[in-house]
């Protein structure tokens, strides 16, 4: 099973890790789409101004820029402990123990506009840029990922579930069968509706569930199961659509 979240505008500062090395990161056949955009990135820090433009961010934010500067030489940690905001802190993967943590690593992986998808485990710096975003020298990150990540993530064997937003989902089409899961409210007479505010909170809750499960789902049946027990109203909306529903 994978389980492919989105990544988060937030990142975790620092690490303990040695500078980024994108031969040691998993699926290789990405590297050198990888190595396009991040020269492109680096190149573009030189230049503030248009780093921002480029970005979608503030002056207020031109520390952001500082480090895409320092792609290739910023401490790594796994991409699973960089990333952060409302889904990390519902994953809560402090919490982990070792083995939990081990099968968190393997089972996880979050869709990224610079790296395309990365594992747990993978270790990456700091950076910023958004699945929307457009690079001077490329274009739309879509144009540029489209076509090496749509063959890698259409290849994943075994079940996965598919927990991007749709900026990210627009990058890259998964299997017909790939798991979509809809975050929804109902009301008084039942009618249900998504919901925004706590998409992500639960999205990070089901993650950690499925993340934790002692046998890996395999088939939808067997991941309604594992939610369920774990807490979590979870339905069948169609042959490969769940609804996570809120307690709210």
């Amino acid at each position: 099973m994978l389980v492919l979240l989105p990544p988060s505008e937030t990142k975790a500062d620092g690490g303990d890790g040695p500078p980024l090395d994108l031969d040691s990161l998993s699926r290789p056949e990405l590297t050198p789409t990888r190595r396009k955009l991040a020269e492109a990135l680096v190149e573009l820090s030189s230049d503030v101004p248009a780093s921002l433009v480029a970005l979608g961010i503030t002056e207020r934010q031109a520390d952001e820029v500082t480090r895409n500067a320092a792609l290739w030489t910023a401490p790594t940690m796994p991409g699973l402990h960089r990333y952060t905001g409302v889904l990390y802190d519902a994953l809560d993967l402090k919490s982990f123990r070792k083995p939990a943590l081990a099968k968190a690593e393997s089972r996880l992986a979050v869709a990224s506009a610079l790296f395309g998808v990365v594992t747990g485990a993978d270790r990456i710096p700091a950076y910023r840029l958004s699945g929307g975003n457009s690079l001077p020298s490329l274009g739309t990150l879509r144009s540029v990922w489209k076509p090496a990540l749509e063959p890698v993530l259409r290849g994943i064997d075994g079940l996965v579930v598919d927990l991007r937003s749709g900026t990210y989902a627009t990058l890259a089409k998964l299997r017909p069968d790939a798991v979509t899961v809809r975050v929804v409210t109902a009301d008084a007479a039942g009618n249900r509706t998504t919901v925004s505010h706590f998409n992500k909170a639960y999205k990070g809750k089901l993650a950690a569930v499925l993340a934790r499960a002692p046998r890996e789902p395999s088939t939808v049946e067997q991941l309604l199961r594992v939610a369920s027990r774990a807490g979590l109203t979870i339905e069948r909306s169609g042959e490969y659509e769940l609804e996570l529903l809120t307690g709210d």
